[in-house]
């Protein structure tokens, strides 16, 4: 089997960058820690409980795939197939909150 990974210790950033750079549109790379937010659309800041999620990387673009419009406002990926940690979890989640609050979505 072929795998698409220069260095498997940079495998999570350079995914999330390269999900980030061919989906420009709809979603923020933010960098150390590393989350990605939805792009804001013009005018779009509703005041509304935003959704937050994330788990460990190795099944990209999982979490950063549910980011959009109705769906996840941010997601936070950990190192391959462990859980991201407060790190990137606080500043996403300050980053999603419109003022109304934020779920975070864990799953086991």
């Amino acid at each position: 089997m072929k795998k698409l990974i220069n260095d498997p210790k940079n495998v999570v950033a350079e995914s999330v960058e390269g999900f980030g750079l061919a989906h420009r549109d709809l979603v923020t790379v933010h960098n150390d820690p590393l989350f990605i937010t939805r792009a804001p659309a013009v005018g779009d800041r509703p005041r509304k409980v935003a959704l937050v999620s994330g788990g460990g990387s190795g099944h990209e673009p999982l979490h950063a795939g549910f980011i959009g419009l109705g769906m996840l406002d941010a997601a936070v990926p950990g190192p391959v197939f462990t859980s991201p940690t407060p790190d990137g979890i606080i500043p996403a989640t300050l980053a999603a909150d419109s003022g109304a609050g934020v779920l975070h979505i864990v799953k086991n």
